[in-house]
């Protein structure tokens, strides 16, 4: 008849026992080495679309600042064709106001002045309209010479006036939203020139 063991039936359960808890220990730490993996692979998911978010974003601002910049650029461009096909008829309806202008200076005749009073009202009408599209008269008499904005087509000789100032003005000039659509002709002062006389001396 044989008796087991009390001792050695203890240390079976306690081996079986440190095996359970070791196995347990080793699950535990697999598990949390999962959860650490996976914590991990989602940090990266995030971090990735959070990049993908902000380059979109930085993609569509920079579409937007491009939009913005070809309307401008576009609304630009036909605010300057509008303005140089208005300058075009401006330049056309020069003559018109001189014809206007000499139209009012030239005749003194009786029979005329019934009509000037018409001429006047035609030309101011004329004037005032070609006034709000820009269109300014350049300041010539009396104003020292400047080749911007003169053209002189005769020097006087003269001590009455400073030498360089513009004495007269044949045709007018104007100045279309601040370019010189046509200078001035003018007349301009000069000084009259010395001329030395050699005296000769005779033995």
């Amino acid at each position: 008849m044989s008796h087991s063991d009390p001792a050695k039936g203890k240390n079976v359960k306690g081996n079986q026992r440190g095996e359970e808890e070791s196995d347990a220990a080793e699950n535990a730490a697999g598990s949390a080495r999962a959860a650490e993996e996976k914590s991990d692979g989602s940090s990266e998911q995030i971090q990735k679309l959070l990049a993908e978010k902000q380059e979109l974003l930085n993609t569509l601002v920079r579409r937007q600042a491009d939009f913005e910049n070809y309307r401008k650029r576009v609304e630009k461009e036909r605010t300057q064709e509008r303005q140089r096909a208005l300058e075009s008829l401006i330049e056309h309806l020069l003559p018109v106001l001189d014809a206007f202008d000499r139209a009012l200076m030239e005749s003194s005749d009786s029979a005329y002045l019934e009509y000037r009073k018409g001429f006047e009202m035609i030309r101011r009408q004329l004037w005032e309209a070609l006034a709000k599209q820009g269109l300014v008269r350049i300041d010539a008499v009396d104003q020292e010479f400047n080749p911007h904005f003169h053209h002189a087509i005769e020097r006087v000789e003269t001590t009455e006036h400073a030498d360089g100032i513009v004495i007269g003005e044949l045709q007018p000039g104007y100045l279309f939203h601040g370019r010189v659509l046509r200078p001035a002709m003018v007349r301009v002062a000069t000084e009259p020139e010395t001329k030395s006389v050699r005296i000769s001396k005779t033995d």
